[in-house]
């Protein structure tokens, strides 16, 4: 019994050793299997990723072949263009050998004739120059003349429309028939010696400027409205300087309220700031009564007039034509 037991135990220690074995090569298979496996995948990927590769790289030498043959054939077409210039320039340098040589004989022929006509030349060249010098003074006179009819024209209409317009709002401003100037009591607008305008002033501002405007700033008269100026006129009561800077700060302070209307549009306003002039006149242009007498009244006024723009022509013109007649 006791041997028995002996070699039963032995017996069971030597399974225990060999299924230990068994599980450390089993355990060892696996860890080889999976770097087998591993090993497969990475060869598998570097492969993979090789022959992507060498796809591109046959693709970019595809498209680079391509590329260069495209980069000979400009080459080619280049070179021909080249040759076609090549041939036109040598056409073109013949054409202008031919051409400098048929110069050569014009030039020579010309001399020639120069020679033969020298005299009558001479007589012929006095004879133009005056005729020219005529021809041109005509055609000046004749442009000018129509461009004074033009404006003659344009005022004539300006001062009609002023009117016009001036009577339909109710105005009894009186238009000068002549050169459109408007006169405006200075009593309506200011105190004596006074530069305020006064709200009776301001009122007949408001009614009058928007209708004056609405005329001169027409379209149809851009081209030819030169300035607006607004003068300032007293009577010889006081200095000349004292009444120069009263009749120019009256004249100043309707210019800035004018521009200052909250009745003109924009564009007006835009307008009559690159226009408008303020003038005082002190007493140098006073009104005198039918005896010739200063009627001082009548001289302490505010005055809205417009000049084109060649006015300063017409009145050349008119000196010209003038001079012509005597």
């Amino acid at each position: 019994m006791a041997r028995q037991r002996i070699h039963n135990q032995r017996a069971s220690r030597g399974g225990q050793g060999g299924a230990s074995w068994i599980s450390y090569s089993d355990m060892m298979a696996a860890l080889l299997l999976i770097f087998v496996l591993i090993l497969a995948y990475s060869l598998y990927q570097y492969f993979t990723m090789l022959e992507t590769k060498t796809r591109e790289l046959d693709q970019q030498t595809i498209a680079l072949n391509l590329a260069q043959s495209q980069l000979d054939e400009k080459e080619k077409t280049l070179i021909i263009i080249q040759a076609d210039l090549d041939e036109m320039q040598d056409t073109l340098s013949a054409k202008e050998s031919e051409l400098n040589a048929t110069q050569a004989i014009l030039i020579t022929r010309e001399e020639e004739l120069a020679s033969l006509q020298a005299a009558l030349s001479l007589k012929q060249k006095d004879l133009d120059s005056a005729t020219q010098r005529l021809a041109e003074q005509q055609e000046a006179l004749n442009s000018q003349a129509r461009r004074i009819d033009d404006l003659i024209g344009i005022r004539t209409t300006m001062i009609r429309d002023l009117s016009t317009s001036l009577a339909l709002a109710n105005m009894k401003a009186t238009v000068d028939p002549n050169n459109g100037d408007i006169v405006l009591d200075s009593s309506v607008f200011f105190e004596t010696g006074k530069s305020t305008i006064k709200e009776e002033g301001q009122e007949l501002l408001n009614r009058f400027i928007p209708v004056y405007l609405d005329v001169l700033l027409r379209e149809e008269y851009a081209d030819y409205l030169g300035e607006i100026i607004i003068e300032g006129h007293t009577d010889s009561q006081g200095t000349y300087e004292s009444n120069l800077k009263l009749s120019q700060d009256r004249a100043l302070q309707v210019a800035l309220y004018c521009l200052r209307m909250p009745s003109l549009t924009r564009d007006q306003k835009q307008k009559l700031q690159q226009i408008l002039t303020a003038k005082g006149r002190s007493y140098s242009d006073l009104i005198l009564d039918e005896n010739g007498r200063e009627d001082a009244d009548a001289s302490r006024r505010v005055e809205f007039k417009f000049s084109l723009k060649d006015s300063e022509m017409i009145e050349e013109m008119n000196r010209i034509l003038s001079n012509q007649e005597e």
